[in-house]
């Protein structure tokens, strides 16, 4: 059994992106945007992604929609949804999220989203394959 105390966990990591989880079909991973920074806008074209915000604020950029996200929201991304989070505060913008399927490599640590963005262009974060 994995059992996460997610908010802890969550608050506790200072990368940029931290898979915790990965099964067959989801992916557990955490993240943290510096004050000022984002996620980058994105498009996971089969991949769904549920993102639940654990402290800070920012907004959520997701179908051309702009909404504020802060702690105790929950943002839905369907497959194929352009999307970007940005963090509008003076604190990190703390969250969680679920890809189904993976998104990325099994237990991938990025620290900065420019390791994540070389990494990714690199082929080096690429999810396990069934």
């Amino acid at each position: 059994m994995e059992h996460f105390t997610i908010a802890t966990v969550a608050e506790k990591s200072p990368d940029f992106r931290r898979v915790l989880w990965t099964g067959e079909h989801t992916q557990l991973v955490v993240m943290t945007i510096p004050p000022g920074g984002e996620i980058g806008e994105e498009v996971h074209e089969d991949t769904d992604q549920i993102l639940t915000f654990v402290s800070g604020v920012g907004e959520a950029r997701v179908a051309g929609e702009t909404k504020p996200v802060a702690q105790g929201d929950l943002v839905v991304v369907p497959a194929g949804t352009k999307h970007n989070f940005v963090n509008t505060g003076p604190n990190p913008l703390v969250l969680y999220t679920v890809y189904g399927p993976p998104e990325h490599a099994d237990q991938a640590v990025h620290r900065t989203r420019k390791e994540a963005d070389e990494r990714e262009a690199a082929g080096q974060d690429e999810p396990p394959t069934a």
